[in-house]
């Protein structure tokens, strides 16, 4: 049976339940903060292993995380105020309402103290108002942040059209990109100002009419008809509109202090890459925590106690780019990269793909270069996979090494497009100490 809005029946069960809603308010608000709180390292874990498969899903992690935080502040601003409020009912009961001539303070500030704190049940009214505002506005911000990502990823898919899917030339394509982002920016800033100025654009005759094309294909673009009818309900409502003044600076108060940290020394800090100077325990495999990967280069530990050193350098669709620009002959008939089933795959083709591996590692023997301080080594790289990480693996002998701190050095040779010419480009700096038993 479905429910007619406009019955008073209806109406009545609205009612009834709109006056009951905080019970369910505070039961999602402390499920749903438990589970963000959960859900955080969950994400971290599966952003790490998108990173290092570089599939597609990696632009929605970003998305997740910042969803996560958003709806947490939310969140825990609402529970503390219905916790507010919960309370002021509870001293109500026993209080009554506030009695300025019991507490005998002189005119001045009993008049002042009758304007601005007001009856205490109106200060009861308004945090139920601000509460339930509030919990509404904690879903509409998850829509919010949707809709500017579905914007980017709009920008991400145009550039793998454009330059990644060979029907352009690296021209043309840039030429198309180019125009085709400023238009799509200039159309997204007319419908980011519309709303932070809670429809201006919409008041205007003239304005209006050019406007409302733009508008009804952003409502697809941001997904914004799910949500449409809590906007405008919001919007028309005092509360509302000032609760979205207070929000937002919150927001940018929250993201400030995510900022801040304590810097110690002028000359030394943790860093990200590791270099002569630094060791990340990024590149160090014995350093590595548990679900983390690496991001440019490994070895076994950070102090070596045997006459050979472990390389692993993880594999990235750049790599192949590069070694593909100044080896063409290696070029494929067909780039079977990216998403693919394996039903559509012969034997012939993996059998020719298998045969030409032989011929892929040699390239990639002479792209890449490693050194240990100054002396250049020589090695021969095989194909691994080391805690689900597709890479390169090669094992460098230490006899000649003398005991102490030294450094290796991976670098590669890349081929300029413009120029045609070779370059060396130094990709990571591994120290390490080096001791015999």
């Amino acid at each position: 049976m479905k429910n007619d809005y406009k019955d008073d029946k209806f109406q009545e069960f609205l009612n009834k339940i709109q006056q009951e809603s905080w019970h369910l308010e505070l039961l999602i608000s402390g499920f749903a903060i438990y589970g963000l709180f959960s859900s955080l390292g969950f994400i971290t874990e599966a952003q790490n292993s998108a990173i290092a498969s570089e599939s597609y899903s990696i632009y929605l992690y970003p998305l997740a995380t910042i969803s996560c935080k958003v709806l947490m502040v939310n969140l825990i601003i609402h529970v503390i105020l219905r916790g507010l409020w919960i309370g002021a009912i509870g001293l109500r009961y026993v209080s009554g309402d506030i009695d300025y001539e019991y507490l005998n303070y002189k005119k001045r500030f009993k008049e002042h103290l009758k304007k601005k704190v007001g009856s205490f049940d109106k200060y009861i009214a308004t945090l139920e108002n601000y509460c339930s505002i509030l919990f509404a506005v904690t879903f509409l911000s998850l829509f919010y942040i949707i809709s500017l990502f579905t914007i980017f990823f709009i920008i991400i898919l145009s550039t793998r059209f454009f330059m990644d899917t060979g029907i352009f030339s690296e021209f043309t394509g840039m030429f198309f990109l180019g125009i085709f982002v400023i238009f799509f920016l200039l159309l997204s800033l007319l419908v980011f100002i519309d709303f932070i100025t809670q429809g201006y654009l919409k008041k205007i005759e003239w304005i209006s009419f050019l406007y409302f094309p733009i508008y009804k294909i952003f409502t697809v673009i941001t997904l914004s008809f799910l949500y449409r009818p809590l906007v405008y309900n919001l919007l028309d409502n005092k509360f509302g509109k000032r609760l979205l003044y207070i929000l937002f600076p919150i927001y940018m108060l929250a993201f400030f202090v995510t900022t801040i940290q304590n810097i110690r020394s002028n000359y030394i800090s943790i860093e990200n890459n590791s270099s002569v100077y630094y060791s990340s325990p990024n590149n160090y495999f014995d350093s590595l925590e548990e679900n983390q990967f690496v991001k440019k280069a490994a070895i076994n530990s950070k102090i070596i106690y045997k006459p050979f050193l472990k390389v692993f350098i993880p594999f990235r669709k750049e790599i192949e780019n590069i070694m593909l620009e100044q080896y063409q002959d290696l070029e494929p008939k067909e780039d079977i990269r990216g998403y693919r089933s394996d039903f559509f795959s012969s034997k012939k083709e993996k059998s020719v793909r298998d045969s030409l591996r032989i011929k892929y590692l040699k390239v990639f023997k002479e792209t890449y270069s490693l050194k240990i301080d100054s002396l250049t080594v020589v090695s021969d790289f095989i194909i691994t996979d080391i805690n689900n990480q597709l890479g390169f693996e090669t094992i460098i002998s230490l006899n000649t090494i003398s005991e102490g701190l030294h450094n290796l050095t991976i670098s590669r040779y890349i081929t300029s497009k413009e120029t045609k010419t070779s370059y060396k480009e130094n990709i990571i700096e591994i120290p390490f100490w080096y001791y015999t038993p």
